[in-house]
Formats: C-alpha cells, sequence, structure tokens
C-alpha cells in the first residue's frame, strides 16, 4: 500500500459515519421551530448548519453540532426590548422542550442546547441581515444583540479547498484526528483557522495531493510548533476572533518529530505504526502487523476508548504521578521524565488527575497499559478502560521493565472531551 493510499484508508476511516442520524436530528429541531414562530412544518427551510459539520471539516465522534434557526423577521419587533434577548431564548427552549419533553433542553446563552446520546445541538436563533450575517442574542451584562458571520466562513472554506486542490478539508480532519488522539484542546473553528492560514502561506501543495500528505502533515504540525502565542487568532473569512482555549504548540511541536520518525520510516514494517502515534487507531494497521496478530502468545486484552464513546477533545485534562519509595522522598514522574530518568523496581505509583477544565458533571475512565518483551512474555500487557473510583486516582507498582503508559479519559454526555496519557519507562 503506497503513502497515498494509507492517507486515502484513514481519511476514510474518520469520515462520520451518522450522517443520517445528525441530518433527522437537524430536521426534527428545524421543523419544530418553524410550528412555533412561522406555522409551518418544513424540515429543512429556514436553517443554517454551521460549525464543523457545516463547514464539512467535521469526521467521526463529532458531538458538538451548531445550527441557526432564522427568524422571521416579523419577529424582530416582538424581541428587541428590554430582557427580548432572555425571551427569545426561552421561547426556542419552550418550544423545543414542548415537543421533546424527555430530552434534556437548556439555555446556556447564547444558545439552546438539546442533549441527544452521544452528540448534542447548540441552537442559536438569529435574525439575518442584509449583508448576510445574523444578529444574536446574549443576555449577559444585561442583554445585547452580537453579530455572528458564518456564512463568510463557510465560503472561505469552500473557495479555499478548490483553490488548494481540495487539501484544506483533508488537513482540517486530520488535524482533529491528531487533537483527539493527543487531548489537545483546540475548537474546531481554530482548527479550521489554522490549516487555512497554513496552506495559504504556502503555494507547495495547490497541485499535490494524497501522495505528499506525510510531507503536508509535517510541514502544518512545524508551522503550528513555530506560531507565537496568542489569545485568539482572527477566523477564515469572518476575521471574528477565535479564542485560544490553551497552549498547542509543545503538542504540535512532539506531532513534527513523530511526523520526521514516520517518514523516515517509509517502507519499512514500522511506518504505520508510527504514523498511528500521530494520529491514532484510524490510521490503517501494517499488513504484516496483521499477520504477526494471529501467531501472538499472549492475549491481546488492550481496550480502545474510540470503541466504548465517541471521541472529540474539547478541554484540557493534564495528569501527574507521585513516585514513592521507602526510605526516599516522593518525586513527581513528569519532573523526572523531564530529566529523563527511568524508574526502577519497588517502587509506588500514584496517578493523579493535576488539571482539569471539564466544566459540570462528568464521568472519568483510566486505562493501565503494560508494553515490551517482559510485559508480553508474562501475559500482562493489561489496557483494560476502568471507570474512575471516585477519587480521581490510580495506584500501581513498578513491577517488570518496560514502556507502559497510562491513560485517563472525562466523559461528558457520552462524549470522551478530555484525555491525557503519561509514559512509564521502567528499567
Amino acid at each position: 500500500m503506497s503513502i497515498a493510499e494509507k492517507f486515502q484508508t484513514f481519511l476514510s476511516n474518520i469520515k462520520i459515519d451518522n450522517d443520517e442520524q445528525i441530518s433527522s436530528r437537524y430536521g426534527d429541531i428545524t421543523a419544530c421551530l418553524n410550528k412555533y414562530f412561522r406555522d409551518t412544518s418544513s424540515p429543512t427551510a429556514n436553517n443554517l448548519q454551521v460549525g464543523s459539520y457545516g463547514r464539512w471539516t467535521a469526521i467521526r465522534g463529532v458531538s458538538d453540532l451548531d445550527m441557526i434557526y432564522i427568524m422571521p423577521a416579523s419577529k424582530w419587533e416582538n424581541y428587541n426590548v428590554g430582557g427580548g434577548q432572555a425571551k427569545l431564548l426561552s421561547d426556542t427552549k419552550d418550544a423545543l422542550k414542548a415537543r421533546y419533553p424527555r430530552t434534556d433542553i437548556y439555555v446556556d446563552s447564547p444558545v439552546v442546547r438539546v442533549l441527544y446520546t452521544n452528540f448534542h445541538v447548540e441552537v442559536q436563533p438569529a435574525f439575518e441581515q442584509d449583508d448576510g450575517s445574523f444578529k444574536f442574542p446574549d443576555t449577559r451584562n444585561g442583554g445585547s444583540w452580537k453579530i455572528t458571520k458564518p456564512r463568510d466562513e463557510i465560503e472561505a472554506m469552500k473557495d479555499t479547498n478548490i483553490e488548494k486542490n481540495r487539501n484544506l478539508r483533508r488537513l482540517c480532519k486530520m488535524v482533529r484526528a491528531w487533537k483527539n488522539k493527543h487531548g489537545v484542546a483546540m475548537g474546531g473553528l481554530l482548527i479550521d483557522t489554522l490549516a487555512y492560514n497554513f496552506l495559504k502561506s504556502t503555494d507547495a501543495y495547490d497541485t499535490k495531493s494524497y501522495l505528499y500528505y506525510d510531507w503536508m502533515s509535517r510541514d502544518f504540525f512545524n508551522y503550528l510548533a513555530n506560531e507565537p502565542e496568542k489569545e485568539r487568532y482572527a477566523a477564515l473569512g469572518s476575521g471574528q476572533h477565535v479564542k485560544v482555549k490553551d497552549t498547542f504548540q509543545n503538542e504540535a511541536s512532539k506531532a513534527y518529530d513523530l511526523c520526521v520518525n514516520a517518514i523516515a520510516a517509509s517502507g519499512s514494517d514500522t511506518e504505520n505504526a508510527k504514523w498511528q502515534k500521530v494520529f491514532g487507531s484510524r490510521f490503517p494497521a501494517p499488513e504484516k502487523q496483521m499477520a504477526k496478530a494471529s501467531n501472538r502468545v499472549f492475549r491481546e486484552t488492550e481496550e480502545f476508548i474510540e470503541d466504548r464513546f465517541p471521541v472529540d477533545i474539547r478541554y484540557k485534562l493534564k495528569i501527574d504521578c507521585e513516585v514513592a519509595q521507602n526510605g526516599f522522598q516522593p518525586r513527581r514522574l513528569r519532573s523526572m521524565l523531564g530529566r529523563n530518568f527511568k524508574l526502577s523496581a519497588q517502587k509506588s505509583l500514584k496517578f493523579e488527575v493535576a488539571d482539569i477544565k471539564v466544566p459540570g458533571i462528568y464521568n472519568m475512565y483510566w486505562k493501565v497499559l503494560n508494553r515490551g518483551d517482559e510485559a508480553e512474555r508474562r501475559d500482562c500487557i493489561r489496557g483494560q478502560i476502568v471507570e474512575d473510583s471516585g477519587r480521581q486516582t490510580v495506584s500501581e507498582q513498578t513491577n517488570f521493565a518496560g514502556d507502559h503508559v497510562v491513560e485517563c479519559y472525562v466523559v461528558k454526555n457520552g462524549v470522551v472531551v478530555a484525555k491525557d496519557r503519561i509514559h512509564v519507562p521502567i528499567e
């Protein structure tokens, strides 16, 4: 399989696989609001699909869907009054709640959130302006009308994707797979804006396609790693502010190194595995590796979080580990890793959450994976995903050599919204 075929397969593997369900939900919401505000029943008129799905850059597991419901112009005077912004959101919520009383629906200014299993829809009622922009209600600071320009963003994505030989949308999708693999808290509009800026800054890939996606990935992550730290960017097309939730430069630098290693391994048995370290398990596994699996003498017990929940990383999570041994002062594992220390036997490990930015109620899961010849010889690779006990900690011992891994996942409304991993090198 050539590198072009590998990236084609990868992009096919991350395609959205529930389009019909998503379209049905959009239609249900639209028909309900049309009935309430217009006394019609069309499931398609007066809505605009926006966000990643509307820009055609979403991937499998997308959980955060956005739509604008275009209000009748005749209703403007009804809501352009004191408290009108809150009333518009409340009326939108009440209309949907009356139709779907068992669905969790609530106002989260400036949208109404409709929570379905595995994804939610953010509905923004808005009034269309003559220039194609929209006025939407914001209830903060006493209430006001704000402007959004999603059509400009959609058009910029469409036009530049054509200009760049259809590479822009594909790059956006691959970057989403990377951020989900590595737990990078980046919003979809930020990813699309950065990919847009990168391809606008170079003509190196204007006539290239899948055969050069290894180089394009490498060059994009190098571009990302060298971006100055900012609080916000100007969104593609609209120029509106896009907030940076957390720095991404360090993770991008690591991704660049992984791409360099994968390119250096071109044609070898390890090439695909190295690309999987960049983009995750949706990148195709090598045929030789799959054949080798049938000859294993150990049980393949590792589980993968994407097989249990959709993954759509949106929040920051950072785990660390307290390393303790009788007679010695406890130390932090990340600090030790920064000095290239490896752990010896007979140490106690307490993995814990060091930083988390996920709001509201959520569930937490852990995975402890043993790797290396000794783990395989002992038939003890583990890797099962288990729910947190409620203390946000996991305790382990350094029993045998290998480059082991501990991962933590945060699941909110049936979707993995944050994750982190830490390596545990034992001599």
